[in-house]
């Protein structure tokens, strides 16, 4: 997969985008804009996008070094504006399945609780009213061992944790939601469909519409969903899809680079069993 060239970095500046690419790129997403959780000096990451938190609260040291000798690290200019500059909340709702709906409603509790309690630090923070902090805490609520939140809290969580990442990071939020399409499609499969749009309008209305504290989303997965079911009264975002010629070149492999990472692995002899497994994708016009 390649980073973005500086004449696409404009797809960042829509406030909701869906791809319909695969879930690696959610995670160079992440990687190049997320800042280090539990840096909590933000003119220091200003300063310096490779700085390293010495506390215990870092995903990852310096996003600089996973970039470099990519196309997106000549041009300066928009990785110090972009890079290791913003909080970010990312899911992969892969795992929110269940036989029932009751099932799949957890699944999603689980899921947004364990993102949350990354943010463990917001518990302590002088930067948070009282009144925040109780919110943070209505995230760790742990009953038989599992996760817990109420059907209201859990539709307005999304927004909430943006809301937080905010006040500590003084920098609006950016949220990654990958395969966003596999709850739906699940709950197609077991019949309770009407109920898992209605959870899912909620939570995107409340994240990605009415939500002041968002910078902008990411949501990509593999079927295409109609705007009038999950998508309803939101605006102001675009839909890119595998066939979209400006992105062709950002996601996959071409010939030449799997060649290269093949001789990287002393496995350049294995291209053709590798071109027969996995050849025969086309984004746009680029194979």
């Amino acid at each position: 997969m390649r980073t973005w060239k500086a004449k696409k970095d404009i797809s960042i500046y829509y406030r909701i985008i869906l791809f319909s690419f695969v879930s690696i790129g959610r995670r160079v997403i992440m990687k190049h804009f997320d800042i280090p959780v539990g840096v909590s000096d933000f003119a220091e990451i200003r300063k310096n996008p490779g700085y390293e938190h010495a506390g215990k609260f870092f995903r990852y040291t310096k996003s600089k070094e996973l970039f470099e000798g990519l196309e997106i690290m000549e041009n300066p200019a928009l990785c110090k504006k972009w890079m290791n500059q913003w909080p970010v909340i990312f899911l992969s709702l892969k795992d929110v399945d269940g036989l029932s709906y009751e099932e799949a409603e957890n699944a999603f509790v689980q899921l947004i609780g364990r993102e949350a309690a990354r943010f463990s630090f917001l518990r302590e923070s002088t930067k948070l009213s009282d009144v925040e902090k109780k919110q943070y805490d209505a995230f760790n609520v742990i009953k038989n061992g599992e996760y817990w939140m109420d059907k209201g809290f859990l539709v307005s969580s999304l927004k909430v944790l943006s809301q937080l990442l905010c006040r500590f990071y003084g920098q609006k939020t950016l949220i990654l939601i990958d395969e966003y399409d596999v709850p739906l499609d699940k709950a197609f499969q077991h019949g309770y469909y009407p109920q898992m749009v209605s959870l899912i309008r909620g939570i995107f209305g409340q994240a990605l519409k009415t939500n002041e504290f968002l910078q902008f989303a990411v949501l990509t997965g593999c079927l295409r969903i109609s705007k009038e079911s999950i998508f309803t009264g939101l605006n102001n975002f675009k839909v890119y899809a595998a066939d979209d010629v400006r992105y062709e070149e950002a996601f996959g492999f071409t010939n030449e680079e799997v060649e290269k990472l093949l001789t990287d692995y002393r496995l350049q002899n294995h291209f053709g069993e590798v071109k027969e497994w996995y050849d025969g994708y086309r984004f746009g016009n680029a194979d």
